[in-house]
């Protein structure tokens, strides 16, 4: 039996759906036109303004979330240019922060890719091909 013919031990895990390397290039939206305002008795949200999901919004509890194409994953983003833990969002007393967990993609904030950043109302958030936009409610 060669190498490539021997069987793999129990315990090594085969990544069926690899994330895809992406970058943001012409796709980016215009916001000249302004954020649709989201209120409501909620302290962080974050709305899917461009890519698959368009118009699904997350509202985000006290503590921490993961973004990701996990299934266990809090924020939800199907797409192979996803990791399937891609950020962790926390919402303390302070306010919003984003944490890159060593995505493929990376993390952006208003075009510029972060590791880590507080984020604030209207930011502009991309995960892979997922465009969120960032809203603070009155709660």
């Amino acid at each position: 039996m060669t190498n490539a013919e021997q069987p793999l031990p129990d315990d090594v895990e085969i990544e069926e759906e690899p994330t895809l390397s992406w970058e943001p290039g012409s796709e980016t939206p215009n916001t000249d036109t302004g954020p649709t305002r989201l209120e409501g008795a909620f302290a962080w949200a974050l709305t899917i303004e461009g890519g698959p999901q368009t118009g699904l919004t997350y509202v985000l509890g006290m503590g921490d979330s993961i973004a990701g194409r996990g299934a266990a994953s809090t924020v939800y983003l199907p797409d192979v240019t996803v990791s399937r833990e891609h950020a962790r969002l926390k919402v303390s007393a302070d306010g919003l922060t984003i944490t890159d967990l060593a995505s493929t993609n990376g993390t952006y904030i208003n075009g510029v890719r972060h590791a880590a950043s507080s984020l604030s109302v209207d930011d502009l958030l991309m995960i892979g091909k997922f465009r969120l936009r960032v809203s603070k409610g009155h709660g």
